[in-house]
């Protein structure tokens, strides 16, 4: 009886540690969409301003967090995003070590734990910005000084080039997974009402296509750098964004991209809410 009574125990103590565990990682998986849906919504903001000559700093994401700064309990938020941040670098590394099964696969894994990375990157950039460190360089500055590095190295002008190409590939799958509506399937729909399934998946679709088409673009630009060896060709998100209003349709089409990155924000905040983590 003791030793039944004690493997029970043992038994239940685990099953609340796992569950524990469990609920932690879904609380940081939250935190993390609440977090990227905050910066999507103030660089589509940003771009707006930007499209109707009304000002605006720079569209990325060193611009929202100075948008940020400048609010009321400012640093405040800069420290709740750095939280979000650290938080969706947690869970998606926690995917990428212990998710396992056929909807779980090694390549699944691998980019889980690149996205784990990016996150902590940026969760770093966040902490510094909001501890005084400086608002840093630009995107633009960042991909000018990454491109012209990489051009510099032996092949350097073929590995600009692949990396703009996985660029351009990044943004058109993104795109088409939106406009497929695949990301359903990652969503806990059956707790939705048919409308607000219906206004999640019109978020998703719109800032999908948005959020790829930008992807796309940058990778654009980046593929011209090394065709051209002109690491002034590449550009950032904030030049990227800003090169849309310099084609025919004008400011217009960065206004609608613009639009499509806040929808991506907004769906972002659905997936804090039903997204099966």
């Amino acid at each position: 009886m003791t030793s039944s009574h004690t493997q029970g125990r043992g038994r239940a103590a685990k099953s609340a540690a796992r569950s524990t565990k469990n609920e932690t990682l879904t609380a940081a998986g939250r935190a993390g969409f609440s977090a990227r849906g905050v910066v999507y919504v103030l660089i589509g903001a940003l771009s707006i301003r930007i499209a109707v000559g009304s000002g605006g700093g720079q569209a990325d994401r060193q611009g929202a967090l100075h948008e940020i700064a400048t609010k009321p309990f400012g640093e405040v938020m800069l420290w709740a995003l750095v939280v979000g941040f650290g938080a969706m670098a947690l869970w998606r590394a926690s995917r990428a070590v212990l998710s396992r099964g056929p909807d779980h696969k090694a390549a699944s894994r691998a980019l889980d734990a690149g996205r784990a990375v990016f996150y902590a990157f940026v969760c770093w950039g966040t902490a510094v910005y909001a501890a005084g460190g400086g608002q840093g360089s630009s995107s633009n500055e960042q991909s000018k000084d990454w491109t012209s590095s990489a051009l510099k190295l032996p092949f350097g002008q073929v590995l600009v080039g692949a990396a703009g190409c996985v660029l351009i590939g990044v943004g058109v799958v993104l795109a088409a997974r939106a406009a497929m509506r695949k990301f359903l399937r990652r969503l806990d729909t059956g707790s939705m009402s048919p409308r607000t399934k219906q206004v999640v998946t019109a978020l998703g679709v719109g800032g999908g296509v948005a959020r790829g088409t930008v992807f796309a673009a940058a990778g654009i630009f980046i593929l011209v750098a090394a065709i051209q060896f002109d690491p002034d060709e590449a550009k950032g998100v904030d030049a990227t964004l800003r090169s849309f209003a310099q084609t025919p349709a004008g400011p217009w089409l960065l206004v609608a991209v613009a639009i499509g990155l806040i929808l991506f924000g907004v769906f972002s905040f659905a997936s804090a809410r039903y997204r099966r983590l």
